[in-house]
C-alpha cells in the first residue's frame, strides 16, 4: 500500500534569486496535483515553460524551466490550492480513512496558505481589543493618507497637510514629505545598483540634490555602473556608501570627485565606505585617470574601504586651498600605479597635518607587471606649494609585487619638499629594497619598518634631483636596538684647548685639518688640500675665530659608510665637503654632484674646489644639525667648516655616524700629517767617546718640528753620567746633545735616540 500524503509545518511558498543559468528549483512543501502550483518571475504569473514533478509527495518536488530564467529574476513557487468542496460523504456509507485523510490533508493545507496570507498582512497585535479597523468608505477615503488617530484607530488626513509623528514621547509631527526628504538615497533618484544599468546619471542628480539641500547623500548596496565621472559638491553634508560605484566611463578621468576646489575650505564632512573600482585595469599611462579625488578638506573624516584598478587610486588635493586636519582610515588599494596620491595643484595651497590609519596597498602579480608602481605619493603640480608637512601613517601594508624584478616597487615616493612625515609600523612585501624615494628636498621623515620579506637592510633612495637628505629608517625587523644607537666617531669639545703653535705665525688643532679656501699651485690630492697649521687663525677666550680664507674639517675614510651627521657649536658657520677617489685624487663638480645635505642644497665652489652650503647653519632656520650624504664613488672627504660670508667663532665639532659603521678618522699619518699635537721620532746612534764635561750631538728628523716647540730625548741604553739634552735647532728636525757630567770620559755603545715633541 503506498504511503499516504503528509501535510507538515512547511510554508507553502519558497523564492529564489536566478542567476541566467539555473533551469531547476525545487519547491519543499507538499502539493495535490500539479496545478496546484503556483509559478511566478519576479510579479508575473508564468502560464508556462515549465514542468512541476512531485505531486503527491509529502516531501515537495521540483520545477524545470525550459529556459533558464534571466540573471538576477526572483522565482517564487507557491502552492495555490482552489478553495471548494464538490464531494459528500453518504449517509449511512462505508466512511473510508483514506477519503476521509484525502478531505482533511486539503484542509489543513489550505489553512497553511491562509496563515501565511495572513502573515504578511497589517493586524492587531493579541494584546489589544476594541480599536477600530475598518477603512472608511471609498468617498471619504479618496485622495487621503490613512493614518490612525489619538485612540489608536483607523482614520484618514488630507494629502497635503498628513502629519506623522515617532512612537516615542516629545516626538514632533511632521509631513511625510519632510520626513521622506530626511536623508537622500541613491534609490530616490532611479539608481538601480545591478551592475548593469547604466547609474551614472541617477548618482549626479542624487548628488546635486544632496549638495542643494545640504543633506548627507547614501548609496545603497549594490553595484552602481557608471559611464559618466561623477562629483558630490562641497556642500553636501557627506557621503556614505554602502555599495560600490564600478566605473566604465572614459579614461583620464576623475571617477568620483568629493568636495569643492577654488578657496572654498571643505569642513567637518563624513565620507563613509567610499568603494570605487574601474571596470577595467588603467595601464597607468595617464595621471588623469584617478579613482577618488577628495578637495580641500578641513578637520574631516574619509573613511576608504576599496579603489582598484587606476593609475591613481585616491588622491588628496590641496585646490585653490589647503587640505589639512583631516583622518583618513584606508582599506584596500588595489591594483593602482600609485595608490595614494597626496597632492596641492596651487601655490596657494597645501596639504599638511593629516593622519592615516592602515591601507592595504597591493598588486596583482599579472598587472602591468613591467612598470613601476609606489604606494604612497606626496607630490605638487607644476608651480604649486611644496612644503607637505606632518603626515603620519599608522601601519600602512605594501604588497608591490617588485621583488627580483627590473621594476620599480616602493611604498612612499616624495617629490615635494615634504617634513616630519613619519610611518610608524609599515609591513613590505615583494617591494624594492627601499622604503622611500626623495627626488626633492624631503627632510625629516622617520620610517619605521617593522616587517619585510625580503630581509635585507631597508635604506632611501636618494635621486640625482634629490636636494635634502637626514630622514631616518628603523628597521624593527632587523636589529632595531642597534639602529637606535649613534656611533660618534670623534669629536673636538673645546677647539680653543686643541690648538697650538704649529710654528711662531701658524696655528694647528688637535685632530682637525688646516684648511684654506685659496690653495696655491695646482692641487690634485687629498694630503694638497690638508695643512697641520696655517697663519690668520685667531683664538679667541672661548673658542676660535674663522677669519677670511680659513677653515677646518675631518677626514674620514668614506669607502663603506657614506653617510655621516656633523653637529658644532659655532655662530652660525657654512658647511663645507671636499670629495676625493680611492687614490685621494679629488672628485670636482664634473663627476656630478657628490654631496647632499639634510637642512640645506650644497653648491660647488670652483676656488676652494669643495661643496659648500647654500646657507650657514642657524638654530632659526633648523640647519644646526646636519647630514651630510656621499655619493658612491667618494673614498675619502674632508667635513667641516669654512668662512664663507663672514668671521666667526667655533668652540666644538662633532662627527657621527650610522651605529652598524666605524669608519676610520684619519690624522697624524705619515702622508696626512696633520692634527698633532704631539710628535715623536727616533734615531740608531754609535756616539763617539765623550771626554769628562764634553758633549756630543746627533739630529733627529722630525717633520714638524719648529723653533719653540717643547722637545724631550732619551736613550735606549744605560748612561751612567751621560745627560740628554733637545732642542729643535732647524725646521723639521731635533738636536740632541749627550753630556757627560761625570769626571771620565765614556764611551756609550750604540743604541737609539728618542725624542718626544710637544707643540704648546
Amino acid at each position: 500500500m503506498d504511503e499516504h500524503i503528509r501535510i507538515g509545518d512547511v510554508a507553502p511558498r519558497v523564492q529564489y534569486l536566478a542567476d541566467g543559468i539555473r533551469t531547476g528549483f525545487t519547491y519543499p512543501f507538499p502539493i495535490f496535483t500539479a496545478a496546484d502550483l503556483e509559478v511566478r518571475l519576479d510579479d508575473l504569473l508564468q502560464p508556462g515553460g515549465f514542468t512541476v514533478l512531485g505531486a503527491g509527495h509529502s516531501e515537495g518536488g521540483s520545477v524545470t524551466f525550459i529556459a533558464p530564467p534571466p540573471a538576477r529574476t526572483r522565482v517564487t513557487l507557491r502552492r495555490n490550492l482552489v478553495v471548494a468542496r464538490n464531494s459528500d460523504f453518504q449517509e449511512n456509507g462505508v466512511l473510508r480513512a483514506r477519503t476521509l485523510n484525502d478531505e482533511l490533508d486539503y484542509q489543513v493545507a489550505a489553512l497553511q496558505e491562509v496563515k501565511e496570507e495572513i502573515g504578511s498582512a497589517l493586524r492587531l497585535d493579541p494584546s489589544e481589543v476594541g480599536s477600530i479597523t475598518t477603512l472608511p468608505v471609498r468617498a471619504a477615503r479618496s485622495n487621503k493618507v490613512l493614518g490612525f488617530d489619538s485612540a489608536g484607530g483607523v482614520t484618514v488626513f488630507n494629502r497635503d497637510a498628513g502629519l506623522l509623528s515617532l512612537p516615542f514621547a516629545g516626538a514632533v509631527p511632521r509631513t511625510v514629505e519632510d520626513k521622506l526628504a530626511e536623508r537622500l538615497s541613491s534609490r530616490d533618484f532611479g539608481a538601480m545598483g545591478d551592475g548593469v544599468t547604466d547609474d551614472g546619471p541617477a548618482l549626479q542628480a542624487a548628488m546635486n540634490a544632496a549638495a542643494a539641500s545640504g543633506k548627507h547623500l547614501e548609496i545603497t548596496e549594490g553595484s552602481f555602473r557608471t559611464t559618466m565621472p561623477l562629483t558630490l559638491p562641497g556642500a553636501a553634508a557627506g557621503l556614505t556608501m554602502r555599495g560600490a560605484i564600478l566605473y566604465a566611463g572614459p579614461g583620464g578621468r576623475t571617477a568620483l570627485t568629493l568636495g569643492d576646489g577654488g578657496t572654498v575650505r571643505n569642513a567637518a564632512k563624513l565620507y563613509q565606505g567610499l568603494r570605487v573600482l574601474r571596470a577595467s585595469i588603467s595601464d597607468w599611462l595617464d595621471e588623469n585617470d584617478i579613482g577618488i579625488v577628495a578637495r580641500n578638506l578641513d578637520a574631516s573624516l574619509v573613511e576608504l574601504r576599496q579603489v582598484e584598478g587606476f593609475t591613481i587610486g585616491l588622491r588628496t588635493l590641496g585646490d585653490g586651498r589647503g587640505f589639512e586636519d583631516t583622518t583618513l582610515i584606508l582599506g584596500r588599494i588595489v591594483n593602482n600605479g600609485i595608490g595614494l596620491d597626496i597632492r596641492t595643484a596651487s601655490a596657494g595651497a597645501w596639504n599638511t597635518s593629516v593622519r592615516y590609519y592602515g591601507g592595504h596597498f597591493a598588486i596583482g602579480s599579472t598587472v602591468n607587471p613591467g612598470k613601476d608602481r609606489y604606494g604612497v605619493r606626496l607630490s605638487a603640480a607644476p608651480g604649486a606649494y611644496v612644503a607637505h608637512n606632518r603626515h603620519l601613517f599608522h601601519g600602512p601594508g605594501f604588497e608591490l609585487q617588485a621583488r627580483d624584478k627590473p621594476i620599480t616597487g616602493i611604498p612612499f615616493l616624495s617629490e615635494v619638499s615634504s617634513r616630519a612625515v613619519v610611518a610608524n609600523g609599515i609591513r613590505m612585501e615583494g617591494c624594492s629594497p627601499f622604503v622611500a624615494r626623495h627626488t626633492g628636498g624631503a627632510q625629516d621623515h622617520v620610517y619605521e619598518v617593522a616587517w619585510a620579506s625580503q630581509g635585507y637592510g631597508i635604506g632611501i633612495d636618494y635621486t640625482p634631483s634629490a636636494t635634502r637628505v637626514g630622514s631616518v629608517v628603523r628597521a624593527l625587523h632587523q636589529a632595531a636596538g642597534h639602529r637606535e644607537a649613534v656611533r660618534e666617531l670623534i669629536s673636538v669639545p673645546n677647539i680653543r684647548a686643541a690648538a697650538f703653535r704649529q710654528s711662531n705665525t701658524e696655528l694647528g688643532f688637535e685632530r682637525l685639518a688646516c684648511l684654506s679656501t685659496n690653495v696655491s699651485g695646482a692641487p690634485t690630492h687629498l694630503p694638497h688640500f690638508t695643512f697641520a697649521g696655517l697663519d690668520q687663525y685667531v683664538l679667541s677666550d672661548r673658542g676660535l675665530l674663522l677669519t677670511g680664507g680659513r677653515g677646518i674639517g675631518f677626514v674620514v675614510d668614506a669607502r663603506a659608510c657614506k653617510e655621516f651627521a656633523l653637529a658644532v657649536d659655532a655662530d652660525n658657520p657654512r658647511l663645507i665637503v671636499q670629495c676625493f677617489d680611492a687614490s685621494m685624487a679629488l672628485l670636482t663638480e664634473a663627476s656630478g654632484p657628490m654631496v647632499r645635505a639634510s637642512g640645506m642644497s650644497m653648491q660647488w665652489a670652483e676656488t676652494p674646489r669643495w661643496w659648500q652650503g647654500s646657507a650657514d647653519m642657524t638654530d632659526a632656520d633648523l640647519t644646526r644639525l646636519q647630514v651630510v650624504r656621499l655619493a658612491d664613488q667618494v673614498a675619502y672627504a674632508i667635513i667641516g667648516l669654512a668662512r664663507i660670508g663672514r668671521d666667526y667663532e667655533v668652540r666644538a665639532l662633532r662627527l657621527a655616524c650610522d651605529p652598524s659603521q666605524s669608519p676610520a678618522v684619519l690624522w697624524g699619518l705619515p702622508d696626512l700629517p696633520f692634527g698633532l699635537r704631539e710628535m715623536k721620532a727616533e734615531a740608531v746612534w754609535d756616539a763617539p767617546s765623550i771626554a769628562a764635561g764634553g758633549s756630543a750631538q746627533v739630529n733627529v728628523p722630525l717633520p714638524g718640528a719648529r723653533p719653540g716647540d717643547f722637545v724631550q730625548a732619551s736613550f735606549s741604553l744605560a748612561t751612567s753620567g751621560v745627560v740628554f739634552l733637545a732642542q729643535v735647532g732647524a725646521t723639521d728636525a731635533v738636536t740632541v746633545t749627550a753630556w757627560n757630567r761625570s769626571g771620565a770620559a765614556v764611551d756609550l755603545n750604540p743604541g737609539t735616540v728618542r725624542v718626544r715633541l710637544v707643540k704648546s
